[in-house]
């Protein structure tokens, strides 16, 4: 029987069978990194996570429609509806236009994310360009009595909202709970409540990035712009909602209630799914608290908490070995792991390539129980996939049949015992799971200039030996790599074939 992909839904607290609006269709929206400085293992596990999701939607045959925005105005200090833009800050602090910094930092995240084999989503849009949406989806609460205006700014009205429908349904909060732990902050006194969030503030004369509005020049909250751009790119009720777990209160939240208080009067998505955070010493890692780890900082081993740098495909695959709604705690020890585990299903694509399946067994009877064994092992792999996407398990299951791939290998096992079916069962999934599912890609191992050196010395001592053949050989060897050897008077060196 096909297994059936199942998602923790968080808006529902339990797992779902995935069935999509309109199937073969599937849309969905991440959210994606507000791009005021380097990305950091925070930001590569929730790009890593919705990217095996994607993958293993598309291996499924569905056709998926991924959509993850670019933050570029109005994500402020703190999360916060008072204090400076995070863009707008770091422009002044190094005397650029906020779009220059915007596309410095999007090129770095772009870079850092097709390192990690991250693919890109169908369609990437900004915040800033999308300013007319938005102000569209603001004037649409405002007629439905949701939001009020305020000296040029305009307010959520939480409490109005609250009253038809239900602010929290999301995170599981309470009004009441909200209101009494939640103080008037410096500067928020024009708010009716402290839980009302801005749609539209009113810049300062200071303020940088403005833009016309019916209420002042000014720039739009940051709840407001994934509302308004995954309802342009995916329409008013899409099937995937994704982000960090820091996300769901109180980001997540709003967008739901902007849209349910638009004229949308939805949920936005079907199905909400959260990946959770990660720690250092069990404490999150993020920019606010000081203790993160960019990812350049992680390829290069330059920071003060690395013992050594570390891969990209490292880096994905310690992602990759835990559930994506547990959190998952950083140290040297756990990457050192993630290197081994990842080398050992790289050592596997190898063997795989060089077992072949001998013309002469298709005569001789497969090993019927060895055979239901070995389709048992590739559909284990699956299980953790289907579970709420666990590829922890699904890792586990590929070392299961692993072990079976390297017994053809060593002997072990004869190939003759297998049907072919059954072998190009085990090699296509093997193959499909690692490098297209799971996104794992080999690497390229060891300094060429390094290896290319050693060579050289094996054909200088070859000549010296008048080993002749051994010249020839290798001379022949690297010209079929495109690389030929020079003899000169000053020694050996070798250059590109032109």
């Amino acid at each position: 029987m096909q297994q059936k992909l199942n998602l923790y839904n968080t808006l529902t607290r339990k797992k779902e069978e995935f069935e999509p609006l309109h199937a073969p269709f599937v849309g969905m929206y991440v959210c994606g990194p507000t791009v005021y400085g380097e990305p950091h293992l925070g930001h590569a596990r929730s790009a890593v996570t919705f990217d095996v999701l994607y993958r293993y939607l598309k291996y499924q045959g569905y056709k998926v429609r991924y959509v993850r925005n670019i933050t570029d105005v109005g994500h402020l200090e703190n999360d916060a509806d008072e204090g400076e833009d995070k863009i707008e800050k770091r422009a002044k602090l190094e005397h650029l236009e906020p779009m220059e910094v915007v596309n410095h930092y999007t090129n770095i995240y772009h870079q850092e994310m097709n390192k990690l084999n991250v693919m890109q989503p169908d369609i990437e849009p900004r915040a800033s360009g999308h300013i007319i949406e938005q102000v569209q989806m603001i004037q649409e609460i405002l007629d439905n009595g949701f939001a009020y205006e305020v000296n040029g700014s305009v307010y959520f009205d939480v409490e109005t909202y609250n009253k038809e429908y239900k602010y929290g349904k999301l995170s599981g909060r309470i009004i009441d709970d909200l209101l009494n732990n939640t103080r008037t902050l410096e500067g928020q006194e024009e708010k009716r409540s402290p839980l009302d969030f801005a749609l539209w503030k009113k810049a300062s004369p200071t303020h940088i990035m403005r833009w016309p509005s019916p209420w002042s020049d000014g720039f739009p909250g940051w709840h407001l712009e994934c509302s308004a751009m995954s309802r342009k790119y995916l329409g008013t009720t899409f099937d995937i909602h994704g982000g960090g777990l820091d996300l769901m209160f109180p980001h997540h939240e709003c967008e739901i209630a902007q849209s349910q208080a638009s004229c949308n009067h939805t949920d936005a998505a079907k199905y909400w799914i959260h990946n959770n955070m990660i720690t250092v010493n069990g404490q999150k890692m993020g920019k606010s608290l000081g203790n993160f780890i960019n990812l350049s900082e992680l390829f290069s081993g330059n920071h003060e908490m690395l013992e050594q740098a570390y891969t990209p495909m490292t880096i994905r695959f310690f992602i990759l070995q835990a559930h994506y709604r547990s959190t998952l705690d950083f140290s040297n020890e756990a990457l050192q792991a993630a290197r081994k585990g990842y080398t050992k299903l790289m050592n596997g694509l190898r063997v795989l390539k060089k077992l072949q399946y001998p013309m002469e067994s298709e005569a001789v009877e497969p090993d019927a129980k060895l055979n239901e064994e070995l389709q048992k092992l590739t559909q284990d792999c699956f299980r953790g996939l289907n579970d709420d996407l666990n590829t922890a398990k699904t890792i586990a299951s590929l070392f299961n049949l692993l072990k079976k791939i390297n017994s053809l290998y060593l002997g072990q096992i004869k190939i003759e015992q297998l049907s072919r079916g059954t072998f190009d069962l085990i090699r296509n999934i093997y193959q499909e799971l690692v490098l297209h599912v799971l996104g794992l890609e080999e690497e390229t191992v060891g300094d060429m200039e390094e290896v290319l050196s050693l060579v050289l010395s094996f054909y200088k001592e070859a000549k010296e030996q008048k080993a002749y053949d051994k010249v020839d050989t290798i001379r022949a060897e690297l010209k079929r790599q495109g690389i030929v050897i020079k003899d000169m008077k000053t020694g050996v060196d070798w250059a590109y074939e032109e």
